[in-house]
């Protein structure tokens, strides 16, 4: 009963494989490089792959029980490893991009199998304070939810995955153009503004940050953890300064040639990031619903560095799916094993009376 962890030798697949050792769970680690997956595999199993193709075909070769794919583009990673994982492995991804947990979430045909995606920070956090919220309660009018990582940074290049993911924008996303925002209106997907909805927020802890929407996964499952046809989703890694928002248009308008696109893409992969401490204690996620009648539900739910949660959460779930407690189908963490999930992983919700 394996745990495959694609990019094994990553930030993410490392710790991912410390929290899955934590479960007395013995992590396969895969990626290309030989050398750096027997270092970072501390005597664990590891297989040799040097491309998603390669790894596809291993997975239907030896047909792990789970597999964890931390690799992106996800747009591009996930639909091909979700067919070579299927009909004999269960899938985890770490997606947050709207356009990979949109298409994972409407075109996976799971064959019996259980598909897991968003399995990281800000889909996982965001996404179970909504459905603290919601529990027993009419779908409400509108939601909002904010994402607040607390994240030491190591130094390092970006690279080429995290690159892409970066500026491959939002394809066949409807609602708008692929360098656009996103928010819910009438139930349905529409253009917003990329860092628009500025909000203050005061943290439980005192502390204040910035918020601004952004069109990431949590949008998507926020709305189908609540119904509400009116839902923003936020970041407080969003550009929220007036300057910075009023030259997104023509950055984005910029990066719709496909040209410039991959010279941005090259560039931003091989730029250097200095390490850096996590900038407060708590990472946080954060909802707000409204019901029609004018009742307001707010809640947070808090954690600790937001890496080692995203090493936890897909480790907990694929514990869980050794155990048996899987479900066909396609889901996002919160909507497969409800809000004690985050709990298990370290979580602890912070309601509003």
């Amino acid at each position: 009963m394996s745990v495959w962890i694609l990019g094994g030798t990553g930030r993410s697949g490392r710790a991912i494989a410390t929290a899955l050792r934590e479960r007395d769970i013995a992590p396969v680690l895969v990626g290309r490089d030989a050398r750096r997956l027997i270092a970072a595999a501390g005597g664990d199993r590891t297989v040799v792959a040097a491309s998603v193709a390669e790894m596809a075909a291993e997975i239907r070769r030896q047909r792990p029980a789970v597999v964890v794919n931390t690799i992106g583009p996800f747009t591009t990673t996930a639909p091909e490893l979700i067919r070579a994982c299927l009909p004999a492995s269960h899938y985890i991804d770490l997606a947050n991009d709207l356009a990979a947990v949109s298409a994972t979430l409407g075109g996976s045909n799971a064959a019996g199998r259980t598909v897991v995606t968003g399995a990281g920070f800000g889909v996982t956090a965001t996404e179970s304070v909504v459905v603290k919220l919601c529990a027993g309660q009419a779908a409400p009018q509108r939601v909002r939810v904010d994402m607040i990582p607390s994240l030491a940074m190591e130094a390092g290049a970006v690279g080429e995955a995290l690159a892409g993911t970066l500026l491959e924008g939002l394809p066949g996303v409807e609602g708008g153009r692929r360098f656009q925002g996103r928010a819910y209106r009438g139930g349905r997907l529409v253009a917003a503004r990329l860092g628009g909805d500025a909000t203050r927020l005061t943290l439980p802890d005192g502390t204040a940050v910035t918020t601004a929407s952004m069109p990431l996964g949590e949008l998507i499952a926020a709305q189908r953890a609540s119904g509400a046809p009116e839902v923003v989703a936020a970041s407080s890694e969003a550009p929220s300064s007036p300057l910075v928002r009023a030259v997104l248009p023509l950055a984005t308008a910029l990066l719709a040639a496909g040209p410039v696109r991959s010279f941005a893409r090259r560039r931003l992969a091989g730029v250097t990031v200095a390490a850096r401490p996590r900038p407060r204690e708590h990472s946080w996620g954060h909802a707000v619903a409204r019901w029609a009648d004018g009742t307001t539900r707010e809640g947070w739910l808090r954690l600790g560095e937001a890496q080692a949660w995203t090493g936890a959460v897909p480790a907990e779930i694929a514990r869980r799916l050794l155990a048996g407690e899987d479900r066909p189908g396609a889901y996002t963490p919160a909507a497969l094993f409800g809000p004690s999930l985050a709990e298990s992983c370290g979580g602890e919700y912070l309601l509003a009376s």
